[in-house]
């Protein structure tokens, strides 16, 4: 990336690629990137830059910039932190696995949940020139061990649990964890699921919630019969809010959004309960594809993630689809499999992004985990199988289509073909009603 400047400087552009390096140039010297610095030199470039110069330079702490990490939950909430600002009518940006928006328009599609830290800066620098007051961004464990957040001061930084994913470039959970905690380990403000035992944060500056736990927002009541409506408590008031949202997890999704709201000082507690209502949840995170017959696909694609979904409909007969990402973590494999057989009578595994790996490969590791092979159906081709089990689901069941959530491609060695699955579930349903 390349970010041209005024005469002020004694260089007239900054450049994380080395490529792009000239004797008038300023590298931006990160992580990803110090193998290249002999290059960069070579190339005539005399300044090397660090991520809190850049920042510097750029002028990119004139903003809040509020952090979510977590295994799931960070798109949701950080979605929802930005939906409730907006309708309390503040000017803010949200960055993360959907894009990046500002102020309610998309300034750039899908990517890495947390890009590098040069494009990261250049968001934020846009949302500052379009007067945005607060910068929402998710934070992945592989930004945290990378320092793709090197240079940027954390107004807020949000936890909302930790479970099984990303091993295969972590090497272990306790790694992961480590990895995790590592963002809450300085005295910026924070808040942190209370009840999640396994973070470990430094306590100053620190607020909680949770719904089991003692907490600084603790969940009262709750109900999860045709959306979400709960009571919070924070020290000695009581709030209620509602959401069309479903499940449990929903529930601590939003608990944070309401309580990093408060925290950051925008509203009443009552004015932020208020407008929660107005917040539908994400593309493709319980999205309802067909209400009869009740299709829902969701991105679970962790057995933590599985599990949520799949106990937010315990109290219905379920049909799950589901499959297992290629060169990744293969531990999770069986433990999918066996979350879905705890909950699901009928079961279709499938291919989700295979990627260089042989699909057969992948469903054998995860039937593994599934010890009663009766109402087990497999079927290679993802396309079938979701024509499969509607044709399975009888009308009081619900089908719930896991792992890939608003995915508009299939990754198989090295090509990513176009496929999406609600596009698949609703062009069939719609060929069925005519």
């Amino acid at each position: 990336m390349k970010k041209n400047l005024d005469k002020s400087y004694d260089f007239s552009f900054i450049t994380d690629n080395s490529k792009k390096c000239t004797d008038e140039s300023a590298f931006f010297l990160t992580k990803l990137n110090e193998r290249y610095l002999q290059d960069a030199k070579k190339r005539g470039c005399r300044y090397i830059l660090s991520a809190k110069e850049v920042s510097e330079i750029m002028g990119i702490n004139d903003i809040k910039i509020i952090g979510i990490t977590g295994t799931n939950g960070k798109t949701t909430t950080a979605a929802a932190i930005y939906s409730i600002l907006l309708d309390l009518e503040k000017r803010v940006a949200l960055q993360g696995t959907r894009g990046c928006f500002i102020n309610d328009k998309q300034i750039s599609k899908k990517g890495l949940t947390t890009p590098t830290i040069f494009k990261t800066m250049q968001n934020i620098r846009q949302a500052i020139d379009d007067k945005c007051e607060y910068f929402i961004m998710e934070v992945s464990s592989h930004a945290i061990e990378q320092d793709r957040i090197d240079g940027l001061n954390f107004a807020l930084k949000v936890f909302t649990n930790v479970s099984q994913d990303h091993l295969d470039y972590h090497k272990s959970l306790e790694n992961y964890i480590k990895v995790k905690s590592s963002f809450f380990s300085d005295e910026s403000s924070k808040l942190i699921n209370k009840d999640e035992s396994k973070i470990e944060f430094n306590p100053k500056n620190c607020r909680t919630y949770g719904v089991e736990n003692p907490a600084t927002y603790k969940v009262l009541a709750y109900t999860l019969n045709d959306g979400i409506s709960a009571a919070v408590a924070k020290i000695d008031k009581v709030y209620e809010f509602s959401s069309p949202m479903h499940g449990f997890f929903n529930l601590y999704n939003i608990l944070a959004a309401i309580g990093s709201v408060d925290m950051l000082g925008v509203a009443s507690m009552e004015e932020i309960s208020r407008v929660v209502e107005d917040f539908a949840g994400v593309q493709g995170r319980m999205e309802i594809v067909s209400e009869e017959p009740l299709i829902i696909v969701d991105f679970a694609h962790t057995p933590d993630g599985m599990e949520k979904v799949l106990d937010s409909m315990k109290s219905k007969n379920t049909i799950v689809v589901f499959g297992a990402g290629g060169d990744r973590d293969r531990g999770k494999r069986a433990k999918m499999g066996f979350v879905a057989s705890k909950y699901a009578k009928k079961i279709v595994v499938t291919s989700d992004n295979p990627r260089s790996e042989n699909p057969e490969e992948i469903i054998k590791d995860i039937l593994k985990g599934i010890k009663n092979k009766e109402g087990i159906k497999v079927e290679l081709n993802r396309k079938k199988a979701l024509l499969e089990a509607i044709k399975w689901q009888k009308s009081d069941e619900v089908l719930l289509v896991l792992g890939k959530g608003d995915e508009t491609y299939q990754e198989i060695k090295g090509d990513k073909i176009p496929f999406d699955d609600r596009e698949i579930i609703k062009n069939f349903i719609d060929g069925q009603n005519r």
